[in-house]
């Protein structure tokens, strides 16, 4: 994998218990390699037969979502470059995958994590970090991510010498996780047939880097990213850009088509997807089949790839689940 290349170059640095705990049967070496999914009940009588829409079912990383791939590259990368030395703790805002991943990564390689989280994170989040025993702040949900971000960076600038900030949104090796990962497998895996991708916009790190690799593939590919239609909305993991401090790894210039999706399509889709496809998914999971689906409808022919980037475990407490 990607992944061991790298995991086993830093190891001649470390410690006999360390090399132990990054060997070939690490849980890290599981992550990437996710299986595509065929939409297949839901899209019936919608879209012709020549028209073909898939799923990257990134749920599957031992994390339980996307976010495993750019946090295992960013504390790599930070080990590789003597950014992450022991005594330090790894230090981000989240709101909650990539939380999630940095401490079983964290855990893991034995590094202390320290996470920046909006308060109105779903409890099953909360509940996650407290299982891996991870230190955890809360932050104003009303300021969202953007205030967890200020605090973060605050934190990591008056104690550099106390903690590792990776600092996803901005952070190169976020979207090149993408890059030498998934985008590499969804070409291979659709046999390069792929022609349309479709990804939603948090960090942007998926988007950007899936697509500048399919690009390399071939200039036809074309890349459609969203993002919710408003400010206010309740898709976690994505971001509005025109209403938040937009990430700076995030490239404009890749995108050839942007949509706006509304929070109530993606929850009925949520739904549909679970019910028509057998498929228990995520809020922004269900963003991206709303996006990926008004793609296809346009289409006479083609093969259109989505992220689905976690499962439905983590929002079972919302309340849409019993709304009509």
């Amino acid at each position: 994998m990607v992944w061991e290349k790298a995991y086993f170059e830093i190891q001649q640095d470390t410690s006999e218990k360390e090399m132990q705990n990054r060997s070939s049967g690490s849980i890290l070496n599981q992550i990437g390699k996710t299986p595509l999914l065929r939409i297949e009940q839901l899209v019936q009588g919608i879209l012709p037969p020549a028209v073909e829409l898939f799923a990257k079912a990134e749920w599957f990383n031992p994390g339980g979502s996307v976010k495993d791939r750019p946090a295992l590259r960013m504390i790599l990368d930070g080990i590789r470059e003597g950014e992450l030395i022991r005594g330090k703790a790894i230090l981000d805002a989240t709101s909650g995958n990539t939380g999630i991943a940095y401490a079983l990564i964290g855990r893991t390689l034995q590094y202390p994590v320290r996470l920046i989280v909006p308060e109105n994170v779903s409890v099953e989040r909360k509940l996650i970090f407290e299982a891996y025993g991870v230190e955890v702040t809360y932050t104003d949900p009303l300021e969202g991510i953007d205030g967890a971000r200020r605090l973060a960076k605050e934190m990591a600038e008056r104690e550099p010498q106390h903690f590792f900030y990776p600092d996803q949104y901005n952070n190169p090796s976020n979207w090149k996780a993408h890059y030498e990962s998934t985008g590499r497998e969804i070409y291979e895996q659709t046999g390069g047939r792929v022609t349309h991708f479709v990804a939603g916009l948090g960090t942007t790190g998926t988007f950007v880097g899936v697509t500048r690799r399919l690009k390399e593939f071939s200039r036809e590919i074309r890349c459609i990213s969203f993002q919710p239609d408003s400010s206010f909305h309740g898709l976690e993991g994505l971001k509005h850009l025109p209403s938040v401090e937009v990430p700076g790894i995030y490239d404009r210039r890749l995108v050839d088509e942007n949509l706006e999706i509304g929070t109530e399509e993606a929850y009925q889709m949520v739904k549909r997807l679970a019910q028509k496809e057998g498929l228990f998914v995520g809020l922004s999971s269900g963003a991206a089949m709303v996006a990926a689906l008004r793609v296809a409808e346009k289409l006479s022919e083609g093969v259109v790839v989505t992220i689905f980037p976690d499962d439905g475990s983590k929002y079972l407490s919302l309340p849409f689940w019993k709304e009509g």
